[in-house]
């Protein structure tokens, strides 16, 4: 018995003995396959070799960002109708952002939502002052003196400010016949204002402050398309909405102040609407939609909401619905698909 035992420790110790020798040969074998293999992936996936594709793209931005259209485009004929009523441009433009502040501060706590950084911070400053403060403020002036089919069609060009915002602050790459269709969209867009009465050939100061809503608009749905790639589309303008809100806070004071609100129970729903969906619910998906991108491309799909916009003025404010903007608004949205088939192409 004992020289059994004697002789199998000795054959589990040689045989543990040349366990490692060939473990060893196995992993070698398994090093000079795997090597070259990984040498490959490495050199195709290098940051510094491959280029740098656009984050996130996918043609789901295209459907988020006409989500985030269709909630937009009620905004203007919306913001005529509750100007009409005894509600005070500030009141409407300031008064959205708070009421959206404050929802914006409930699902923020909620959700327990980490805090920008101090670069981020700054950046949400530029967001809210394009689509917070500017615009809103911009297009509620401006709507009390035209008609919400005319704000529809200048504000048309903004989908060619915010590509070009796009270009410029995200880098994106575009191609000429993208920039031909944008362009020829802007110009189907002004156009077809121009056959509306008052349009943009008796220009005043109702259109500049339009023009400067656009301007607004673009660069803070550039930054905001950028920023919602690193807190989220919706965190992005809670963010934006809470930052704002102390000015805005201040201005509904004033407004009230100066005047107290007085509207018809529809005209409260309508600036409820505002406050709530244009200027909350819907960036859910529109920054949604940009974040996914590419910016340029997604930010063309604005060129349906003029029609939108125009259809619902004609239908909720009764203004008329002629030929021209019919065919105008077909062409309109012949550009939007063009340009988007464009830059999908490319």
């Amino acid at each position: 018995m004992t020289g059994l035992a004697a002789k199998s420790d000795v054959r589990v110790r040689f045989e543990g003995s040349r366990a490692p020798a060939g473990a060893a040969a196995i992993q070698a074998r398994s090093a000079s396959t795997i090597r070259p293999a990984l040498s490959l992936v490495m050199s195709v996936q290098s940051s510094a070799i491959a280029p740098v594709a656009p984050p996130l793209l996918h043609p789901s931005g295209l459907g988020w960002g006409l989500v985030g259209v269709l909630a937009f485009s009620f905004t203007v004929p919306f913001t005529r109708y509750a100007a009409d009523g005894g509600l005070a441009p500030l009141f409407i433009g300031s008064g959205r952002a708070v009421v959206a502040a404050a929802l914006a501060t409930v699902v923020l706590l909620a959700t327990r939502q980490r805090r920008p950084s101090r670069v981020q911070w700054a950046r949400l400053a530029v967001v809210a002052g394009g689509v917070v403060v500017g615009f809103p403020m911009l297009t509620s002036y401006a709507l009390t003196t035209v008609p919400a089919s005319h704000g529809a069609v200048v504000i048309g060009l903004l989908p060619a400010a915010t590509a070009a915002a796009a270009v410029v602050r995200g880098r994106e790459q575009v191609s000429r016949a993208f920039w031909a269709f944008a362009a020829l969209g802007a110009l189907a867009v002004v156009t077809f204002a121009a056959l509306q009465n008052g349009g943009l050939g008796q220009l005043h100061w109702a259109d500049l402050l339009l023009f400067g809503a656009v301007v607004a608009a673009a660069i803070g749905y550039a930054e905001g398309g950028l920023l919602a790639r690193e807190l989220g589309s919706w965190q992005t303008v809670s963010w934006a909405l809470v930052l704002s809100a102390p000015l805005m806070t201040l201005l509904v004071a004033v407004s009230v102040a100066g005047e107290t609100p007085s509207a018809t129970p529809t005209q409260w729903l309508a600036f409820l609407y505002l406050c709530v969906v244009s200027m909350y619910l819907g960036f859910f998906a529109w920054y949604r939609g940009l974040a996914i991108g590419p910016m340029a491309q997604v930010s063309q799909v604005q060129l349906v909401q003029p029609v939108m916009s125009i259809l619902w003025a004609a239908l909720i404010l009764r203004e008329a619905l002629t030929w021209p903007t019919v065919l105008g608004g077909l062409v309109v949205i012949a550009c939007a698909r063009f340009a988007v088939r464009a830059r999908l192409s490319a």
